[in-house]
C-alpha cells in the first residue's frame, strides 16, 4: 500500500514552526487529563487580563450587525489605511511620511512576508534575518527560491546587532535585509545608531530592501522605539505591523505593509505586490473595521495594560536572577524573553530540555533553537503575558526540575 502514497513536496517536508510544534506533544498530554501552563504562544488573549479593547470588539460586531461582509479592496480599505497612514507619520519616535496610497492590509504580518518574497526573491537570492528571530523568515523564502542568512546578535549585549558578522554577509544576491524592532524572541530593541549604521551598509547595495517588522513597536518600556523608515533617506523600508499585537486581537489576522521608498526604486516590485495582493481578494472586512476604531479613537488603555505587561517582566526578571542554571539579558520590548541555559547538563540540547520540562512538570516553552539553529541554540523563550501567580507557579516548577536534574546528573 505504501508505494501507492502521493508524494509530498520537498518544500513542505522542510517547514518548521517550533512556536507552534511544541504545542502537538502538549496537547497529548492535555488529552491525558494533565493541566499545561503554556508560556510559549505570544497570544495576548490566552490569559485573562489583557483583553481586546472593548470599542474595537464593537466595532467589528457592528459591522457583522450590518451586514459589511463583502469583499473590501484588495489593498484594504481607505478609511483603514488613512488611519494606517496617520499613524506612522505621527509616531513618538520616528514617524515618517506614510501616505495612504502607501498601505496594503494584509491577513496579518505573516501574509505580507508571503507577498513581499514573492515579488522579490528568485532563485538564488538571499535574505538576510537576525538570529535569533520568528521562524518565518527562515521558513518561507525557500518557497519563493530564496535562501535565508542569519546574521548575529550579541548574546551578551542587550542582543544588538554585530555588525561585523552583518558587515561579512551582504553582497549582490541579498534582495531583503531583515530587522525585527522590538525583536521576538529577545524581546531587544533596535537604538537609532544601529539603525543608521545599518542604512549606512545598505546604500551600498542598491538592490537591497529593508523590511523593518514593527509589529511590537508600542510595546515598549522605555518608549525607545525607532521606525526604520523615519531614518532612511535613500534606502527602501518596508514597514509591518497590525492588530495582533499591540492592539491584543491577534486572530483577526489584520496586519500591513507600507512602503518607504524615497527613491522610488521599488516602481515595478510595487506593481507586483499590487497584483499579488488582487489574485488573493481581500483581507477581513470585519476585522478591518475593529482595526480602525483601534487606531481612530482614544488608546489612553495602551499604558495600563503597557505596565502591566512590564510588570509582569519585572517578576520573571526577579525570579530567574534566583534560579541557579538561568540567566537573561532584560527584555525592553514585546512581551518575550530568551532565557540563556547556564546549566552544563542543558547548555548544549535546549529542545531536550523544553519537552522535559513540559512532561515532568507540565510547563511548555519553546526552545532557542527553534529560533535559530546556530544563535539561539542553549536558549529557551518565554512568554510573560500570564498574571504574575501563573508566572510564579511556572518558575516554582522550573526551579524543581532544574533542582531535581542537577542532583540525579551529580550523582551519575
Amino acid at each position: 500500500m505504501s508505494s501507492n502514497h502521493i508524494k509530498v513536496t520537498d518544500r513542505a517536508t522542510k517547514i518548521e514552526y517550533a512556536i507552534r510544534d511544541v504545542v502537538v506533544p502538549a496537547t497529548k498530554l492535555e488529552e491525558e487529563g494533565h493541566e499545561i501552563i503554556k508560556l510559549n504562544i505570544g497570544d495576548p488573549l490566552a490569559y485573562p487580563g489583557l483583553p481586546t479593547p472593548e470599542h474595537m470588539v464593537q466595532a467589528f460586531q457592528e459591522a457583522l450587525s450590518k451586514q459589511e461582509n463583502g469583499y473590501s479592496h484588495s489593498y484594504g480599505m481607505m478609511d483603514l489605511r488613512i488611519a494606517i497612514s496617520k499613524n506612522e507619520k505621527s509616531k513618538n519616535n520616528g514617524g515618517w511620511n506614510c501616505n495612504p496610497d502607501d498601505v496594503y492590509v494584509c491577513h496579518g504580518v505573516t501574509e505580507a512576508l508571503q507577498i513581499i518574497f514573492a515579488a522579490f526573491l528568485e532563485e538564488g537570492d538571499l535574505l538576510l534575518s537576525p538570529g535569533p528571530h520568528y521562524p518565518p523568515y527562515l521558513t518561507y523564502p525557500q518557497l519563493y527560491g530564496g535562501r535565508t542568512v542569519e546574521y548575529r546578535l550579541n548574546p551578551s549585549d542587550n542582543w544588538k546587532i554585530d555588525f561585523d558578522d552583518l558587515e561579512s554577509k551582504m553582497n549582490e544576491n541579498v534582495k531583503l535585509l531583515v530587522l525585527i524592532n522590538p525583536n521576538n524572541p529577545t524581546g531587544g530593541i533596535i537604538t537609532e545608531e544601529e539603525l543608521d549604521r545599518v542604512i549606512k551598509i545598505t546604500e551600498k547595495w542598491p538592490q537591497c530592501t529593508i523590511i523593518s517588522d514593527e509589529i511590537y513597536d508600542r510595546l515598549n518600556f522605555d518608549n525607545s522605539h525607532i521606525s526604520a523608515a523615519s531614518r532612511s533617506k535613500s534606502v527602501p523600508v518596508i514597514t509591518l505591523n497590525g492588530v495582533s499585537k499591540v492592539y491584543y486581537a491577534p486572530g483577526w489576522r489584520i496586519g500591513y505593509m507600507a512602503i518607504h521608498d524615497p527613491e522610488n526604486r521599488l516602481t515595478k516590485v510595487r506593481d507586483g505586490i499590487e497584483r499579488l495582493l488582487r489574485s488573493r481578494l481581500c483581507a477581513s472586512t470585519p476585522a478591518q473595521k475593529g482595526y480602525l476604531a483601534g487606531l481612530s479613537e482614544n488608546d489612553d488603555w495602551m499604558l495600563k495594560y503597557l505596565n502591566k505587561v512590564k510588570k509582569q517582566r519585572d517578576v520573571c526578571v526577579k525570579r530567574i536572577n534566583e534560579i541557579e542554571g538561568l540567566e537573561v539579558q532584560v527584555p525592553a520590548g514585546a512581551f518575550y524573553m530568551f532565557v540563556k541555559l547556564t546549566d552544563p547538563q542543558w547548555q548544549n540540547n535546549d529542545k531536550k530540555f523544553v519537552l522535559d520540562l513540559l512532561h515532568e512538570e507540565h510547563v511548555l516553552l519553546v526552545h532557542g533553537s527553534g529560533f535559530s539553529p546556530e544563535f539561539g541554540k542553549g536558549h529557551v523563550r518565554l512568554v510573560y503575558l500570564p498574571d504574575e501567580k501563573i508566572l510564579n507557579e511556572s518558575f516554582d516548577r522550573i526551579d524543581r526540575f532544574l533542582t531535581r536534574h542537577r542532583e540525579n546528573f551529580s550523582d551519575s
